[in-house]
């Protein structure tokens, strides 16, 4: 089968879209991915990128097509243009330098935002392809969760978009099962949405790793480690007045924060502001075959999103990958991302914003014996297999693409 995937974050970018791709290959499909520079989360294009661009065109078996885009920058106006320019160029350009193929199926991945699709839907009134749109983030919502946009009427007028979207594809795929309301609300025809969850990557099925001396030096504290995305949802404010906290009662844990983003400079002045040094460091962005070892070298594993409806609905990726690591996981996230870790009973869960409950989860976690902590993660390995395992969700995804085909 010949697979278009439309997504405006790809490798080297960190993205579960890359994981599937590459499986695509391997399952014998021929993948073209429509994609822009690498720009994430940082708001500038890579410097490595810049530096060859040609070793970017392919990946694992992937043909990439980059299409000329605005880096996103900093602030909503920069990050407007991001999107505008994307779905501007990639309807232009892209459409341009597919003109000469031919497609069975068209797969748009959507982490934000949701015009990624507008190509995709471009394309399909060209090409006559069928267009699965795979939905990571619910909009408006996530816009009006994360401050970008506050005006009803500009919010009202994005859901008018979501709709012209949605009823233009012809399967919706919604991450978490409490998306479909969300999706629904915009959809005419609910028949073609589709629970699709995320899954762990392999590389965090590996057993053996060798641990990051940084990290691994700590043998005193109880070590936390929170990977991915340093932006505004994920609620760096109430993580730190957590550590606060802890050092307040003098408690012997530290969090490493593994990643990159928009609030990373927040984030390294505040920690100096409130004196956390001690409590808090930052190890930068890493790519992704590295982060086994990171998450081996913690205690526990973190996961935190603001207090939000639309956030409430969503599992963070890195729950999936936390979980196939086989470690303990804290959350600080309302709604499915706790559940989840409830359900798999592979840690403790606080609500969005209760940094309390966080730095007693913290203490209590870690005064646990290893033997204890070793049967939460084997918890959540055992709830990854089972719910969320790769090669049977990617199986479920081939039998939807040649259904659409048939």
């Amino acid at each position: 089968m010949k697979i278009l995937v439309v997504s405006q974050y790809f490798w080297p970018e960190n993205f579960r879209i890359n994981d599937l791709c590459a499986e695509l290959v391997k399952r014998g499909h021929e993948v073209t991915v429509l994609t822009g520079k690498p720009n994430y989360p940082v708001g500038k294009v890579f410097p490595e990128y810049q530096a060859n661009p040609g070793a970017y065109l392919h990946y694992q078996g992937c043909k990439l097509v980059r299409v000329p885009m605005i880096a996103r920058g900093q602030g909503a106006l920069r990050l407007m243009l991001n999107y505008s320019a994307f779905v501007v160029s990639a309807s232009i350009f892209g459409s341009f330098r597919l003109r000469k193929n031919h497609f069975d199926v068209t797969f748009v991945y959507e982490p934000s935002p949701v015009t990624v699709c507008l190509p995709a839907i471009f394309i399909k009134k060209i090409k006559k392809t069928p267009v699965v749109f795979w939905v990571q983030d619910l909009w408006p919502e996530t816009l009006e969760a994360i401050g970008v946009v506050k005006s009803p009427k500009i919010l009202a007028l994005i859901g008018q978009l979501v709709r012209f979207i949605y009823n233009r594809c012809d399967l919706i795929l919604g991450q978490s099962r409490a998306f479909y309301p969300g999706i629904a609300k915009y959809c005419e025809n609910v028949a073609k949405i589709r629970y699709f969850p995320n899954w762990s990557e392999n590389v965090f099925s590996v057993q053996k790793t060798e641990p990051i001396g940084e990290i691994a030096a700590d043998k005193n504290v109880f070590k936390v480690l929170f990977a991915g995305n340093v932006g505004e949802a994920q609620d760096f404010p109430a993580i730190l007045r957590s550590a606060q906290l802890l050092k307040k009662q003098g408690a012997k844990t530290r969090f490493y924060i593994v990643g990159d983003g928009r609030m990373l400079d927040w984030l390294k002045n505040e920690i100096i502001k409130g004196g956390l040094e001690d409590y808090v460091t930052l190890l930068g962005r890493h790519p992704l075959e590295s982060m086994p070892s990171f998450y081996a070298s913690a205690d526990a594993l973190l996961a935190t999103l603001k207090d939000s409806p639309v956030f409430s609905m969503t599992i963070p990726c890195k729950v999936q990958s936390y979980m196939t690591a086989g470690k303990p996981i804290l959350t600080m996230i309302s709604g499915e991302g706790s559940r989840v870790v409830s359900e798999a009973e592979c840690g403790y869960v606080a609500d969005s914003g209760d940094f309390d409950l966080l730095a007693e989860n913290i203490i209590s976690m870690s005064q646990l014996p290893p033997d204890s902590l070793k049967v939460l993660g084997d918890n959540a390995k055992i709830y990854a297999k089972k719910e969320f395992d790769r090669a049977k969700l990617i199986d479920q995804l081939e039998n939807w693409f040649f259904e659409l085909t048939s």
